[in-house]
Order: C-alpha cells, then sequence, then structure tokens
C-alpha cells in the first residue's frame, strides 16, 4: 500500500457504513508498491507536491476497483465522495479542492509509463505472495489470448512522402488482428465464424483452480499466440522457477497446436500439455499406421485414439490405456480382448494378443502426448481450460476493457498491468481475510 502520512480530523471509519470503500482498502493493504512510490517521489525530487505521488496513484486504483472508465469519471467520484478521497489520502482539509486536474492525472501517467519495469515487479511480487499463500497455485495452468481494442479507429494507408499527424490521440502501435472459429452444428453441418478487431492481444497464462492471473504480455493483435505463450513460459521459468516446477498441466485451446509448442511444455518444463488438436490430415484419411512400431494391425487417428484390427474377421476394437511411462516417454496399450475379456477370432495370429505395446511420443508430437488424447483424464483436465474464458470476461467486463479510451501499446499495457495486480491483491486480501470463496470477486465486499 502507497502509505500515507498525515492528519485526520474525521475518519471514513468512523462510518456506520463503509460500503464498497472496504473493497479499495483491501486493494490498498495488499498491494506491495512501495518500491515504486519512493522512485515517484524521489523523481520528483524537491519540486511543487500541490498533486503527491502516493494520493494519486490510490485514486488510480480507486479507479479500477469502481470500474470508472476514464479519469473524467474517477475525478467527479473524488469531487462528490469525501470519503473516497480521504481514504486514496488526498487532504480533507481541502475538500474537493485536492482533487487534481486531468492534466496532472496525464502527467502523472506519463511518470508511470516510464516505470513500467517496476509495474511488472509489483505483479511478480503479487503472484509469488499467491504462491506463498496456496501451495498449490500453479499446479494446474490455462492459457490464451485475448483480443482489446483499441480507442482509435482502424487507420488509413498513409500515402507516400505524406507527413503523420502531430496528434498525440493518434494510434502507431495498434494493427489489425484475425481469428476464426470453426465446428460442426448439431446437425452435422460445418460453420465457420471470423472475428477482426484494430487494436491488441493480451496473452494470458492463469491458475486455472483458483482463476487468478499468473503470467500476462500485451502485443499487436496481428501477433501470433504461438510464439508469445512459448516465450512466456520461459521467462516465466525464469522468474517464477518454483511455480514452474510445480506446474504438472497446461491447457490451451486448438489454436496453440503445434510440435513446437508441446514440445516446449514437455521436454523444456515437464509440464504436461492439454492442447486439442486441428485435423491436418488430408481429407478422407481417417486412421494411419505405426512408423516406429512393426506391428501390422494397429492405427490410430489424428486425435490419439488407438485401433486393434482382428486379423481373421477385420473387427476393429479401441485399445485399452495403460498409461504413461515417464522414463521412457511412452503411452501403455493393452490388449482389448485381454483387458475387457472379449472374444477375438484372429487372437492365433495377432501379435499383440494378451500383450501390451508401447508407443512413443515421437511417433507424432502433436498427436501422441504426456496425458493420453483419448483418455477420461484429457477431457476432465481440458474442461478446466474454461477457466482462463472466465478470467478474459471479468478483464473485458469488470475492469474496464469493454469500453474505454485507451490508445498506444505502453498505455494499454500499464493499463492491463494494472488491472491485473488489482485483481491479485484483492485475491489476496480475501485469503488472508479468510474469505477465500470470495478471492476472485472484484464487487463483493465481505
Amino acid at each position: 500500500m502507497a502509505i500515507i502520512h498525515q492528519q485526520c480530523f474525521f475518519s471514513w471509519k468512523d462510518c456506520e457504513d463503509l460500503g464498497d470503500l472496504e473493497r479499495l482498502q483491501l486493494v490498498l493493504d495488499n498491494m506491495p508498491d512501495e518500491k515504486l512510490m519512493q522512485t515517484l517521489e524521489t523523481i520528483r525530487g524537491y519540486g511543487r507536491d500541490d498533486n503527491p505521488v502516493r494520493p494519486v496513484w490510490n485514486s488510480l486504483l480507486a479507479g479500477i476497483v469502481f470500474e470508472h472508465k476514464s479519469i473524467e469519471g474517477l475525478r467527479r467520484e473524488l469531487q462528490r465522495n469525501a470519503q473516497l478521497r480521504e481514504l486514496c489520502g488526498f487532504n480533507p482539509l481541502l475538500g474537493s479542492s485536492a482533487v487534481p486536474s486531468s492534466s496532472s492525472y496525464s502527467r502523472f501517467q506519463e511518470a508511470l509509463l516510464e516505470q513500467d519495469v517496476l509495474v511488472e515487479e509489483i505483479f511478480d511480487s503479487l503472484v509469488e505472495n499467491l504462491r506463498n499463500d496456496l501451495p498449490d497455485f500453479g499446479k494446474e495452468m490455462a492459457f490464451d489470448g485475448k483480443a482489446i481494442s483499441s480507442a482509435a479507429k482502424g487507420r488509413r494507408k498513409e500515402k507516400q512522402g505524406e507527413e503523420k499527424s502531430p496528434d498525440r490521440r493518434r494510434e502507431d502501435d495498434a494493427n489489425w488482428g484475425v481469428k476464426s472459429y470453426k465446428g460442426v452444428g448439431k446437425d452435422g453441418t460445418p460453420w465457420e465464424k471470423t472475428k477482426s478487431w484494430f487494436g491488441f492481444r493480451l496473452h494470458l497464462i492463469i491458475d486455472a483452480q483458483y482463476e487468478l492471473p499468473i503470467a500476462f504480455e500485451l502485443a499487436k493483435a496481428s501477433t501470433g499466440e504461438q510464439p508469445v505463450i512459448r516465450q512466456m513460459f520461459d521467462d516465466l521459468a525464469n522468474e517464477h522457477p518454483e511455480l514452474v516446477e510445480g506446474c504438472e498441466y497446461a491447457m490451451g485451446d486448438k489454436g496453440y497446436d503445434s510440435a513446437a509448442t508441446i514440445k516446449k511444455l514437455w521436454e523444456d518444463h515437464k509440464i504436461k500439455p492439454i492442447i486439442d488438436i486441428k485435423n491436418m490430415w488430408k481429407d478422407g484419411e481417417e486412421t494411419r499406421m505405426l512408423e516406429t512400431l512393426d506391428i501390422r494391425n494397429v492405427t490410430f487417428d489424428y486425435k490419439g485414439t488407438v485401433f486393434c484390427h482382428c486379423p481373421i474377421t477385420g473387427e476393429i476394437r479401441n485399445m485399452a490405456f495403460g498409461g504413461f511411462e515417464k522414463d521412457r516417454d511412452t503411452l501403455r496399450y493393452h490388449c482389448p480382448a485381454k483387458q475387457y475379456g472379449l472374444e477375438c477370432k484372429g487372437t492365433h495370429r495377432c501379435p499383440l494378443f494378451n500383450k501390451s505395446m508401447r508407443i512413443p511420443l515421437k511417433e507424432d508430437t502433436r498427436i501422441f502426448t504426456a496425458v493420453a488424447r483419448s483418455s477420461y483424464k484429457w477431457k476432465k483436465l481440458y474442461n478446466k481450460r474454461s477457466a482462463v474464458e472466465r478470467v478474459n470476461s471479468r478483464i473485458e467486463v469488470s475492469f474496464g476493457f469493454e469500453k474505454h479510451y485507451i490508445r498506444g501499446l505502453k498505455k494499454m499495457k500499464l493499463r492491463c498491468g494494472l488491472a491485473l495486480c488489482v485483481m491479485l491483491s484483492m485475491a489476496l486480501g480475501r485469503i488472508r481475510q479468510d474469505q477465500a470463496d470470495l478471492m476472485r470477486s472484484l464487487v463483493k465486499m465481505a
């Protein structure tokens, strides 16, 4: 918390109904921002201090907690709400005149942009505090990218030799992003939907159980998801090695389906990837034979289901999954006749009757993963991926990204970082007050 030292002649704590201020107090009490405050105060030095650093910072956090879409909306609330002004640390004797001007807030945000590394340190410190308070924090992670539109409209192409406009509201960092969704309806009819936006893409890694952010990165909308997420896991391993070492599973949708991403998670970080798969096979190709094993009557499909073909009748049965062998990097499968007590007429000609087989992951890195795609465990884990969609929804609705007035990559990244810091500090405060059931709520009071 940005600690304020001043004499108070009236305290909001004297009021019987604390209202929403409890939530802001919870955030301020658990925000590890002292290093940032001291740095900003040192930079200001001995100049004018009409708008002290700490109250202005606290009021910016209040704007996120109370879902103000703009600085002007926040200023109006501060001017009418004496309790809020005092909680933020503004001098109560000055009344509404203590509220900084719009230009003062603009200058303060410009100063914050120069200290983006310290804002990221606040985020990392909150993640580490949650890891200490929640022993299983980070055990199951999920990741996704979220479209965030710029406040500016998509810019037109400039003519050759045309000078850029000096307008500070101009958007030079954003670009167009496109994302397609495909599926098959209940009636078997294929469908496709395409979404395009002008702005940025927020890349998130979250804890799938607690639905809290662990790492984030903001990039232009056209930036591919896969290279960014691979780098994010590398950075996470450097900044929070114990968190990555304790992670068992990482879930992502089929937009992250690639051999490179799967190898990065499993081979580099020993995290079992749970990533949906695209059908990259030729039209009409339903199954393939194993290349690494000389077994003619075993095939598999693009989703990793392994089949046994009876040498006599040609009957096809699903082989029984026997688990993952970590020391060998193989998936083990059993003869279905033996495992399920089935009658098979080709037992005397089947090389697998009464036996097991091991399929190495290198057979096809995308299809054969450390958690077999055909197993119930894979499906159960993949369902937890929806946690990241709920976090994305809260970011959009509760944290003001549904409608905003932000332009520029640095400003957007700062705003995303502050919002995620508020989310984590709120959760940390709830946990420390034995209200873990409310850790994901920005709007509910204790």
